[in-house]
């Protein structure tokens, strides 16, 4: 498959950023339109390679107070899952490695010892919180 590039001369960008800055076309898009250009990041490119980044539309977010607090309380939530996620993979590590330990201690392969056994390490954890 081949791809074909286009390249765009350095007088033909700078026009088309005078252009937006002169006010001609309302968007990025309305211009990259205008001249057949694929997308407005490529413009948008452009502009903050000539330094004209004040040109570029700017996103601003209105949040309600309840919206605010819900994000709040989200990433909160979040940091305390990501804690709580790696506690439980230094207990599962732990685990395992005593089981490793163990089963070196008895001669025996891990995997053998676990299906001879019927045993998993999660059930050995639900048999724990059952005590």
């Amino acid at each position: 498959m081949t791809v074909t590039r286009i390249r765009y001369s350095e007088a033909y960008k700078r026009q088309i950023v005078n252009e937006i800055e002169k006010g001609k076309y309302s968007s990025l898009n309305s211009a990259a339109k205008a001249y057949g250009i694929g997308c407005m990041a490529t413009i948008a490119r452009w502009l903050k390679e000539y330094g004209r980044e004040e040109l570029l539309p700017r996103n601003v977010r209105i949040e309600t107070v309840k919206e605010q607090s819900e994000l709040k309380k989200a990433r909160k939530r979040i940091r305390e899952l990501e804690v709580a996620m790696a506690d439980a993979h230094v207990d599962y590590c732990l685990e395992k490695g005593y089981l490793q330990a163990a089963c070196d201690r008895l001669g025996e392969n891990m995997d053998v010892f676990k299906k001879k056994h019927a045993m998993t390490l999660s059930e050995t954890r639900k048999m724990r919180r059952m005590k």
